[in-house]
């Protein structure tokens, strides 16, 4: 499920496994667990329901480390990479209107209407979003969990775009579309 491209880029930012503090089976690939998070992400199951035959470890073990990757900054490190990525090809457009000291009104929505400034922008990126069976329904009693999902959804979305302009085929990206934690530029 990770392909080799995302996990390069994912690989550097994981911290490096430190002695298991949990009983239990023998310690899980970081790869593996990463794998076993995105089909919890992609299928909506809870992740006690993960199948041992998959490979991918329990629930538990997947849920621990997107907690522990979560709290380490990874997703919001991973984001930023990708950006980067997106900004040094001028694929981003802080500014859609052209104006950086004011944004354009939007009067009208439709196929004449520019979308990077239009409510289609949202409605894209909700369902972009909604693409992630996890994320339609938050199962999740705290936030943080929840937050990491997002957050590892966000930069799936963002590598996608970083993928299609590797194959040519990517317009420029409204920039709050794509939540970054970066300034803009000034």
């Amino acid at each position: 499920m990770v392909s080799d491209e995302l996990w390069s880029l994912i690989e550097p930012l994981l911290s490096v496994p430190g002695r298991k503090l949990a009983s239990g089976g023998p310690w899980v690939p970081d790869r593996q667990a990463l794998c076993g998070i995105l089909f919890v992400l992609h299928t909506g199951i809870q992740g006690e329901c993960l199948p041992q035959e998959l490979g991918f470890g329990s629930g538990m073990t997947c849920w621990r480390r997107l907690a522990a990757w979560n709290e380490a900054g990874v997703w919001d490190q991973q984001h930023v990479v990708l950006l980067e990525k997106l900004r040094s090809a001028d694929k981003l457009d802080w500014f859609p209107g052209g104006d950086r000291r004011r944004p354009r009104q939007v009067t009208r929505r439709g196929p004449t209407s520019d979308p990077a400034i239009s409510c289609w922008v949202v409605e894209r990126t909700i369902s972009w979003l909604h693409s992630f069976r996890r994320l339609r329904i938050r199962w999740e009693p705290g936030d943080d969990i929840h937050e990491a999902f997002l957050d590892l959804a966000t930069c799936l979305i963002t590598h996608r775009h970083v993928q299609r302009l590797g194959q040519g085929h990517l317009e420029p990206v409204f920039e709050p579309a794509l939540r970054s934690a970066a300034a803009p530029p000034t």
